[in-house]
């Protein structure tokens, strides 16, 4: 397939007799302030607000996660209909997400924004409101809608803005927003439980997300137009079919719906709803793949699966699959053990996950200037030893409750050297029209890999808990050996990703280089120009060579 990759991307400039629209940057060229390695202000407005936004939707995913008994009292549910309030939420991230290369390319940024932040907020105006369980629920859903387009636009708007030597430290203030506002929504949700009825969980989160929504509409710049490439119908289908069932058998394994999984992976032994969602899920995301590698020579995919012709982009990738399994698994086990074995209430168990979430989220900002220093393989070789050391120790499940901490620390701590320049080296990896389509790419791993990993753990857990029951023991202390055999194998996997991380290498834009171009790796994501910019051809391992 030939290079039709237009002038105007490989130079940088608007093509000849077009305008830019008003208020918009051309996408193929960096901001004048990048060559002196330094973000204009305007640019550092936009980043701000979207940091801000994605906090406030990110804070809402585990908000709730406290809040499901005092929901299931008043609202008379019972534990398998409550559960769809985050089931629902997880299936529609999965489901949205994907589209979210598409919905950037299609519409401006300004549009995006508004769209996720609207979406958002009436789905918090639905929740608050709410007298019973479906509007609840349709809330819930509605909120997970712009909460999926978020943080791709974020991710994107920031690899578009940044120059590649500041990606690290920018890419580090993300990472404290993906860190501290889960952390910090269990804490919050317990102490306004403590005092008020559940609908003030979002109350509170209305009027920021209102706020939000208001000064963005005032401030945010496009970063670039749309375009009127409209999507195809049939991936659309064969992506939300693929991804929605294949999430929803995975957590159906894991005993996500609140039935009968956790029994049924005891007794060896899966639903059959999620054995049948889970075939369904690998047919269709097959189809799926056949049908964007035809659109690709057509460059119509709705999600361009040629970032994973670039080795950093596809190592990146396999190492984000492997600790968000390993992390999920360990994020749904631990409370389980401490409510059920050391019988803590919810709220001291929010207090024990913030120190770590708080770590985490003060370590990023330095480990961001560090990955602009060092590259990748310094950062992620130690970070994810020490995840591995902190998954150790809380395998022994000790009953002190601060060894519990300790662990979790020593986990979080690891995990803010591995995020960071997983994500920087992934995005930054790609070429700046494959943004939009990596960042679709690097949220629905994680939605997926979550999924994955806490099914995986979940059903060890049940396992290993139903042989010590069957064997004359206390549920107290099957589900204590089940943690204990699930934390193992936990760490196990993660030990894996020390191996793995030997592969990644530094990104030349991210060595201070000029910024990786579509026409610099036009056989890198499987084109065939017979030359670049300068004349030169340049392959995957031109690109290597130059790390």
């Amino acid at each position: 397939m030939h290079n039709n990759t237009p002038d105007s991307e490989h130079t940088g400039t608007t093509p000849a007799g077009t305008t830019p629209q008003r208020g918009t940057r051309d996408p193929g060229a960096p901001a004048p302030a990048h060559a002196a390695g330094v973000i204009a202000p305007r640019d550092r407005s936009v980043i701000i607000l979207l940091l801000v936004s994605a906090f406030v939707v990110i804070l809402n995913e585990t908000i709730l996660s406290v809040a499901l008994p005092p929901i299931m009292d008043d609202l008379d549910l019972t534990e398998t209909t409550a559960q769809w309030l985050t089931t629902g939420f997880m299936l529609t991230m999965a489901v949205i997400i994907p589209i979210t290369g598409y919905l950037m390319g299609r519409f401006s940024t300004r549009q995006v924004f508004t769209l996720a932040m609207t979406t958002f907020t009436v789905g918090t105006l639905i929740c608050a409101l709410s007298p019973t369980f479906l509007p609840l629920l349709l809330g819930r859903i509605v909120q997970a809608s712009g909460t999926a387009i978020m943080m791709p636009l974020l991710m994107t708007t920031v690899m578009n803005l940044v120059p590649p030597a500041k990606h690290g430290l920018v890419m580090g203030n993300i990472s404290i927003v993906i860190s501290v506002a889960p952390a910090l929504g269990p804490t919050i949700s317990g102490l306004v439980l403590s005092v008020a009825p559940w609908r003030a969980l979002f109350l509170l989160v209305l009027p920021i997300a209102v706020f939000a929504l208001i000064f963005g509409l005032r401030r945010i710049e496009n970063v670039s137009d749309g375009n009127a490439q409209s999507a195809d119908p049939v991936s659309v289908v064969l992506s939300g079919l693929g991804f929605g069932t294949l999430v929803y058998g995975l957590t159906g394994i894991s005993g996500g719906q609140g039935g009968s999984g956790a029994a049924d992976a005891a007794s060896g032994s899966a639903p059959t709803a999620a054995i049948v969602c889970l075939l369904i899920g690998v047919v269709s995301l097959t189809l799926f793949v056949r049908r964007q590698l035809t659109l690709q020579k057509a460059d119509r995919p709705l999600l361009d699966l040629r970032t994973f012709a670039l080795r950093n982009f596809t190592v990146a990738v396999a190492l984000m699959v492997v600790m968000m399994g390993a992390m999920f698994g360990v994020v749904v086990l631990l409370p389980i053990f401490l409510q059920r074995v050391l019988e803590l209430s919810t709220l001291s168990v929010g207090l024990m996950m913030l120190p770590g979430g708080l770590a985490m989220g003060l370590l990023a900002p330095l480990v961001g200037r560090l990955f602009d220093k060092v590259g990748p393989r310094p950062l992620l070789v130690p970070g994810l030893s020490a995840v591995v050391v902190g998954i150790g120790i809380m395998s022994r499940v000790p009953d002190q409750a601060w060894l519990i901490v300790l662990g979790h620390v020593v986990m979080s701590l690891g995990l803010a050297f591995v995020f960071t320049p997983l994500m920087t080296t992934a995005l930054g990896s790609l070429p700046r029209r494959l943004y939009p389509h990596g960042s679709a790419i690097v949220g629905t791993v994680q939605q997926v890999a979550g999924a994955a990993g806490a099914a995986l753990l979940v059903s060890i857990m049940a396992r290993v808990s139903g042989l010590t029951m069957a064997g004359g023991g206390s549920e107290a202390q099957g589900i204590s050996d089940g943690t204990s055999v699930a934390f193992t194998i936990s760490a196990a996997l993660a030990g894996l990703t020390v191996v793995i991380a030997l592969f990644i290498r530094r990104n030349p834009a991210d060595a201070g280089d000029a910024p990786v171009t579509s026409a610099e790796t036009t056989e890198t994501i499987g084109t065939t120009g017979p030359t670049g910019p300068t004349g030169t051809t340049e392959t995957t391992e031109d690109v290597d060579a130059a790390s």
